[in-house]
């Protein structure tokens, strides 16, 4: 299929503003009648919840780094169906990728806002923090401009600017080397999104203030962007035909679903807020039954055979996980029995004992514990135990985010993972039992179809394990 036209939404660095001008470019394109198909390149999972609220559809990743460059195209049609034009945020400055020591790695990046740019053949918009900028703002874009004939800068978006004047010294240095302005925004503290220690607040955190800060972001990013001359932009993306991806291709290539179709309960709510959209689809495509609960309040459903629980911010909701006494029962008799359970990051906080001090479900003999270090990058991982995803010797590239820690609480539990930090030296993480799979790891289930097939099949075997509980909705 021909994937939608698109435009690319990076930035010279961190911090210019890629967020707020992509998320009130996307409420601004949708009020004016256009269907927007929302992406982020990279693994965040919290932007695209934005875009989301902003769009009325579901925001998903690029990231060629956990799924692999070959991906990429597909899933862009995928996610761009129905759409008329699609808007991608970058990730970092526009040629930041993934760090390595090779002296002659690709000038794009690997995993990078330009790699992913010409992957999907769409022109750039930069937005630049003018605050610092002058005429000095001509050689930044000279610079930019020639240092990869393959990604095709379209304009910029001035963001910023702190007067007319400002603003005409700016404009003239666009011109100087042949820029296309495609709006300016002023200095506006109005319409930022409120952050934390791991960066912006979810959008599912703040239900109606998520959606009061994007009608914000679309009143202001919209009165100030030419959005016809954005349209004409993405309208020269190299519109590439390429299969779209599907779950269900993806799935069939990993054998047959179970005969019995399993109940897996995916966490949602507040405090487990990061998932990527296609994990449901592939969990359906794989034979499952998916329902979503919250933590916070539910139980497990009526009939539930296996749990995923992936990141998020259970320290901001400490105390209301704890006191849901019954959930905590629920997950450790499901697990006693073999019902099969996959976390992630938060996950696998609340598995722990404890979380600096609250208690959790208690499944993993684990406490865990926030401190002031970040732990972040992508890691080249191999599954060391045999669990109900992986088998031992399974390759994966996944993603770390956090400022927690967990450490045993009594004898060491069989890792789930390995792999060599930047010092070359070898280590191990997460914890892999009989029925729990559970690490800081974050991976894409794109780049694991088999990994989804195995925990549906093992599922499957267990769905006679009915967890107490009460109804919640199926998401078809």
């Amino acid at each position: 299929m021909v994937a939608a036209p698109a435009v690319v939404i990076a930035a010279p660095s961190s911090g210019s503003g890629k967020t707020t001008v992509t998320t009130g470019l996307i409420g601004a394109l949708r009020a004016a009648g256009h269907r927007v198909a929302p992406f982020k390149v990279g693994p965040d999972y919290i932007d695209p919840g934005y875009h989301a609220v902003a769009a009325g559809r579901v925001g998903r990743n690029l990231d060629s780094n956990l799924v692999g460059a070959e991906q990429i195209p597909a899933l862009f049609a995928a996610g761009s169906a129905g759409a008329d034009i699609a808007v991608v945020e970058g990730v970092m400055g526009l040629f930041d990728g993934r760090i390595t020591d090779d002296a002659d790695a690709d000038s794009l990046g690997t995993g990078s806002t330009a790699h992913v740019a010409t992957l999907i053949g769409a022109p750039v918009i930069l937005v630049v923090d003018a605050a610092g900028h002058s005429q000095s703002l001509a050689a930044v874009l000279h610079g930019f401009l020639g240092y990869e004939p393959s990604v095709r800068i379209a304009g910029v978006v001035l963001n910023r600017v702190g007067s007319p004047r400002h603003e005409q010294v700016l404009r003239q240095a666009c011109a100087r080397v042949g820029v296309p302005v495609f709006g300016v925004l002023r200095r506006d503290p109005s319409l930022a999104v409120p952050s934390r220690h791991l960066g912006l607040i979810p959008a599912a955190e703040r239900t109606t203030e998520a959606v009061l800060a994007v009608d914000a972001m679309t009143a202001g990013v919209g009165a100030a962007l030419d959005l016809p001359a954005i349209v004409a932009a993405a309208s020269s993306s190299t519109r590439r035909m390429a299969p779209a991806w599907s779950a269900s291709d993806a799935l069939n290539a990993q054998g047959p679903p179970p005969e019995n179709r399993p109940l897996i309960a995916v966490a949602a709510g507040a405090a487990f807020t990061f998932g990527y959209a296609e994990h449901t689809e592939m969990l359906r495509a794989a034979g499952a039954d998916v329902v979503e609960f919250d933590p916070l309040a539910d139980r497990l459903p009526v009939g539930c055979a296996g749990v995923v629980i992936g990141g998020g911010f259970p320290e901001e909701h400490a105390e209301a996980l704890s006191a849901n006494d019954s959930l905590r029962r629920d997950l450790r008799e499901l697990t006693t029995r073999g019902g099969p359970v996959h976390a992630e990051c938060a996950g696998l906080l609340y598995l722990a004992a404890r979380l600096d001090g609250h208690p959790m479900s208690g499944v993993l003999d684990v406490d865990g514990h926030f401190g002031p270090t970040l732990t972040l990058g992508y890691r080249d991982a191999v599954a060391v135990t045999d669990s109900v995803l992986y088998r031992s010797g399974d390759r994966v590239t996944g993603h770390e985010f956090h400022r927690s820690q967990v450490t045993a609480r009594a004898a060491s539990l069989p890792p789930a993972w390995g792999w060599s930090g930047a010092d070359g030296r070898p280590s191990v993480h997460g914890v892999a039992t009989g029925s729990v799979h559970a690490s800081y790891l974050h991976v894409h289930p794109v780049a694991v179809p088999a990994a989804i097939r195995r925990f549906v099949h093992r599922a499957a075997q267990t769905a006679s394990i009915v967890a107490p509980g009460g109804d919640a909705e199926t998401v078809r």
